[in-house]
């Protein structure tokens, strides 16, 4: 069998070693819907990171840094000045709601109304991206072993599936962790690799003929920085709503809750410096691999990083490169399948259909809900497969734009702007839809041409349409939500009492107990359970240095296993001394009474 397919089999094997380790922390529904809000800082951060990264980053976001430089990366440090904001304001406040799921903070602060607004508007939105970064793994992964895109479509969603079903949250948050180092890893020896085969990053940037940091097809630098402004400002929008807080619910308080999103921040200024240097190498050493790809048609230029570890790096690469993507994409699609079971059960099968469900009943409702939103992500990434005309960047782009950025706004200013009446939060979800149906598909490009006299590349009219429908948001979406606070009233004692117990929660810390030994034992067992896990994986990926490649490419797979050795040695140790710190305590304290007691 081929080495790469063993690798990617591998990884497989090692998903389920952590759905079976970390099953053991789901007692009920608050476990496995946001852990139980017990998991620590560096977990938060790596799930957070891993929700915003998927098999896209090295498909359609490669091919957008191989055509156009470096403006791809703006898209993602756009994301690192939302994950600032988390870190300096929203981040701790979302923990301290102490809520199981996002959608129960926007039922106390818009009712009940609002909230299945909410609900299933933000489920259509999560299947809609799920089966976008399906689809994207799909593709590159039937091109590179030669399989059907569809069948490949259906085995990955069923072990997603299989995953959500048996883990849950914990799951999630235990195999982001361990994702995001193989992700790093294999990206920074790539980088490596590419930098030296280069000699430097001034040869590859001198390849893109002064079009390295706009791209080409701008005839119009202004309506890029357009673009750019927009895209910080959705971000914005995107990190810091209401329905994105889950990435901290999960936090064990309010400073884990913050140190995890200054991991994420840190993680988006560093990752896509590493992530698109094999892409933009290409554009430098091979301009036409394309050709090498014809089976993928207008998609061809998506098998970019492909392309580039199957020529320059040493074999048994590519199957941990297609490792990585399975790592990233699975961890993006079991989030999203974990916030929709979430968002079912809890916030519309336990308050409508069933108010007085037993926590073993919705357990089973919330396995089955897994079940049903997995299959149906598997249905909508063979819908999007159909989909010809558009890159994967632009639709992922665009769909962010007219469906979740209306989302957004109402469940962010509704944490800002706290006199809203409580139909603000359905009635601005219906204008911002009319926004994005009107500024996104009534008014197109012949339009804007003929208004302002210019002539668009398919580029520019890209970029400025998505540019045009956000404008409209902030303009008019935003413009609405905030308008409705002339219509405020406090007559509904019942629902003022709800929004001001929501926001003295908001502005209570949540402070863990370091004397908790129940507490102490989780921790110890999450560090010592994901550090063998991660020095297994690590020792693994050295082994990979044994097979008949140069000595060079023996060192590559040598440096990549270092990478990941490194925290998990870290966290196996500091799990054994805190252990033997919280044994040594105990028996002082233990001395302690005795003597009190003799006394």
């Amino acid at each position: 069998m081929d080495i790469n397919i063993l690798v990617v089999i591998a990884y497989i094997g090692f998903l389920i070693a952590i759905t079976l380790s970390f099953r053991s922390f789901n007692k009920n529904t608050s476990d496995y819907f946001s852990g139980g809000g017990k998991v620590l800082w560096w977990m938060v951060g790596a799930t957070a990171f891993m929700t915003q990264f998927s098999a896209w980053t090295f498909t359609g976001a490669a091919s957008k840094a191989f055509n156009d430089g470096f403006a791809i990366v703006v898209l993602y440090l756009a994301n690192a000045v939302g994950y600032l904001s988390n870190y300096l304001y929203f981040a701790p406040r979302f923990r301290q709601m102490r809520v199981v799921t996002a959608t129960e903070a926007l039922r106390s602060r818009f009712g009940r109304t609002s909230e299945q607004s909410f609900v299933w508007l933000s489920v259509l939105d999560g299947l809609l991206s799920a089966g976008q970064w399906l689809n994207g793994l799909a593709i590159i992964t039937g091109a590179v072993f030669h399989l059907p895109v569809g069948t490949v479509i259906v085995a990955t969603g069923l072990v997603v599936i299989a995953m959500a079903l048996a883990g849950g949250a914990w799951v999630m948050v235990a195999s982001d962790y361990l994702q995001m180092l193989i992700v790093m890893a294999v990206t920074f020896t790539c980088t490596i690799v590419a930098l030296g085969n280069a000699g430097g990053i001034a040869p590859i940037i001198g390849s893109f003929n002064d079009t390295f940091w706009i791209g080409h097809g701008y005839a119009y630098a202004g309506l890029f920085a357009v673009w750019v402004v927009m895209i910080i400002v959705k971000q914005i929008f995107m990190m810091n709503n209401g329905l994105n807080s889950y990435r901290y619910i999960c936090a064990k308080d309010s400073e884990h809750a913050r140190k995890g999103a200054l991991l994420t921040c840190v993680l988006s200024i560093l990752g896509p410096l590493v992530w698109f240097v094999p892409a933009w190498f290409m554009h430098y050493r091979m301009p036409d691999f394309a050709g090498d790809f014809g089976m993928l048609g207008h998609d061809a230029r998506e098998a970019v990083f492909v392309a580039f570890v199957s020529k320059f790096m040493p074999a048994g690469m590519l199957g941990l490169l297609m490792a990585a993507m399975f790592a990233a994409s699975m961890s993006a699609m079991d989030a999203g399948i974990n916030r929709n079971a979430g968002f079912f059960v809890r916030n519309f099968y336990r308050t409508v259909l069933r108010p007085k469900a037993s926590e073993k009943e919705l357990m089973v409702a919330s396995k089955l809900a897994s079940l049903v939103f997995g299959l149906m992500v598997v249905g909508v990434g063979m819908a999007i497969n159909a989909v010809h005309g558009m890159t994967l960047f632009d639709i992922l782009v665009t769909l962010s734009a007219m469906v979740t950025f209306p989302l957004a706004v109402p469940a962010m200013l509704g944490f800002v702007v706290r006199k809203t009446p409580d139909w603000s939060g359905w009635a601005t979800l219906l204008v911002g839809l009319a926004v994005s149906y009107v500024s996104g598909v009534l008014i197109g490009q012949s339009t804007i041409e003929t208004w302002f006299g210019i002539k668009l590349s398919g580029r520019e009219w890209a970029d400025l349409r998505v540019s045009i429908v956000l404008l409209a948001h902030v303009v008019i979406t935003a413009g609405f939500f905030l308008s409705t606070r002339l219509f405020y009233s406090e007559a509904n004692a019942t629902r003022v009492a709800e929004r001001r117990d929501l926001f003295q929660r908001w502005d209570t810390p949540v402070e863990s107990d370091d004397d908790d030994a129940a507490d102490s034992l989780r921790e110890h067992r999450q560090r010592a359970l994901l550090g063998r896990l991660v020095c297994l994986a690590a020792l693994g990926i050295m082994a990979l240095s044994l097979l008949p490649n140069a000595m060079n490419g023996r060192f590559v797979f040598l440096i990549c296993g270092a990478v990941l050795l490194v925290p998990g040695a870290w966290l196996y140790y500091s799990a054994s001394a805190g252990r033997v710190a919280a044994v040594a305590e105990r028996r002082q304290s233990a001395k302690g009474k005795m003597t009190r007691s003799r006394t």
